[in-house]
């Protein structure tokens, strides 16, 4: 599993509607791995979390992953459509 999938699954459990549910790569450098997760609208909420808790608790989980398997960072952008 790598971290593009990982994140998937976390972020699918968390859903109201996981089949809208979509994460991409969108680049990465020797330093950085930059992850655009996009999800419903009425998601968002959910996905955030009270005071953007749910959110800093996904970062930190996908961080540990990527140190654990690939050791770079992770930026964790989270949009909605």
């Amino acid at each position: 599993m790598d971290i593009v999938e990982y994140t998937l699954f976390l972020v699918k459990s968390i859903a109201k509607e996981p089949d809208m549910v979509s994460v991409k790569e969108i680049g990465s450098d020797d330093d950085f791995i930059n992850l655009e997760v996009l999800v419903k609208d009425s998601d968002m909420g959910a996905v955030i979390g009270k005071s953007g808790h749910t959110a800093t608790a996904l970062r930190t989980m996908v961080q540990a992953y990527s140190y654990l398997h690939e050791k770079k960072k992770v930026k964790l952008n989270i949009e909605s459509f």
